[in-house]
């Protein structure tokens, strides 16, 4: 089989994908770049050095790349707003095979624009009947997909994957500090990243005499207020501002970490963060807007999960985290199995290769059970509205 992935560039969260495609298909997988990256992704760490063999550039090599594209079994195709690349694919019904975060990031209102209608009717919906299937990255991309009907009986769940570190549990969950859990945010500190939540908890946390520490990795527009909020509840000794770190030093403070908390709300269409925090024996806290966070976190499970605005039901389940050594010890062994044994990119590529021979290539439907969902890297996306999938997610509140 030959097949190649274009999107708008290499990162450290593709990597591990792209290198399992090509232990199974060797020279016959092909990475294609459209673009640089921008100059605020390197400032955060994710530019390469050097691009991998398997990386080549459209804007430096079109007429090689653009080859690959039209004569590959299978192309994958995301990230990128021009259609050109994959039109001629389309239009002979080759089969393509997109990947992508939800559509309707602002809110699925966004759907009653014509003009946006149109648009995602020419690029979507018109192939409903075509070898054309989607990777759903993201709890919630099937629900907006489903507003278009887009892609029925070929919607599957998907994600990031970013390195997967093979570690001790047990061990690395009793190095982590039962008395004074250490809590990290890491991200950039932007609105709808909401910085904010991590210094109110804190301000809770002392309030209530808890002892921890919080460690922001970060920077942005809203660090300067962050720093003041840190003066005016007197957090100075309990919060430590790093600003931007590269991924593995990350990693590193992840690993030393209980609790992660993870603030980002429907606008953060994945956050492999949540992958890395997991990966890391960490009890995370997310918000269940997030992308990422019906895929791979269970209620009380897993982890713990709070909804865009609740500030209360945040604090009450940080204050939890916070009391309760033996609850993070659990949550974060679940969640390292978690990524461990299925959100990983081993997985995710035997799976969706799997698919490819038995279903995309036939162009045969895939639906989900009517039972509990299940989440997993190639299974069919079950499509739940908004609405119903949070009252799935959140549990008793």
């Amino acid at each position: 089989m030959k097949l190649c992935f274009v999107s708008n560039y290499i990162n450290h969260h593709q990597i591990p994908f792209c290198r399992e495609m090509v232990r199974h298909l060797g020279t016959d997988f092909l990475f294609i770049q459209t673009m640089e990256m921008e100059i605020e992704r390197k400032d955060m760490g994710w530019g390469l050095n050097e691009l991998p063999d398997y990386v080549k550039c459209f804007y430096e090599q079109p007429k090689e790349c653009q080859k690959w594209i039209d004569d590959s079994d299978v192309v994958l195709f995301g990230g990128i707003a021009d259609e050109s690349y994959i039109s001629g694919r389309l239009k002979e019904k080759k089969p393509v095979v997109r990947v992508d975060e939800r559509m309707y990031k602002e809110g699925q209102w966004k759907a009653i624009s014509p003009r946006g209608l149109l648009k995602k009717y020419r690029d979507h919906t018109s192939h409903r009947k075509d070898p054309v299937y989607f990777l759903c990255a993201g709890g919630y991309v099937a629900s907006d997909l489903e507003i278009i009907k887009a892609y029925p009986g070929k919607k599957l769940c998907w994600g990031y994957f970013p390195p997967v570190k093979h570690l001790d549990a047990q061990q690395l969950l009793s190095n982590k500090n039962k008395e004074v859990p250490q809590i990290l945010w890491a991200a950039r500190m932007i609105d709808w990243k909401h910085p904010e939540l991590p210094i109110y908890g804190a301000k809770v946390l002392k309030e209530n005499h808890i002892p921890f520490h919080l460690t922001m990795i970060g920077g942005g527009i809203l660090e300067t207020w962050v720093k003041e909020k840190i003066r005016e509840y007197d957090l100075g000794q309990e919060v430590t501002l790093l600003g931007y770190q590269p991924p593995e030093t990350v990693r590193e403070y992840m690993e030393a970490s209980d609790i992660f908390l993870m603030t980002g709300d429907r606008r953060e269409g994945w956050g492999a963060v949540a992958n890395e925090a997991m990966n890391s024996c960490c009890a995370v806290l997310a918000d269940v807007n997030t992308g990422a966070a019906p895929f791979l976190i269970r209620q009380g499970e897993n982890g713990m999960l709070y909804d865009t605005g609740n500030s209360k039901l945040f604090a009450d389940r940080l204050l939890t985290l916070a009391r309760d050594g033996a609850l993070r010890q659990r949550l974060g062994q679940e969640a390292y199995r978690t990524i461990a044994e299925t959100w990983n990119a081993e997985y995710a590529a035997s799976a969706l290769l799997k698919v490819i021979e038995t279903t995309v290539m036939k162009n045969k439907p895939i639906y989900a059970s009517s039972q509990k969902p299940v989440f997993a890297p190639g299974l069919a996306a079950p499509v739940i509205s908004e609405r119903k999938m949070k009252k799935l997610l959140l549990g008793k509140q």
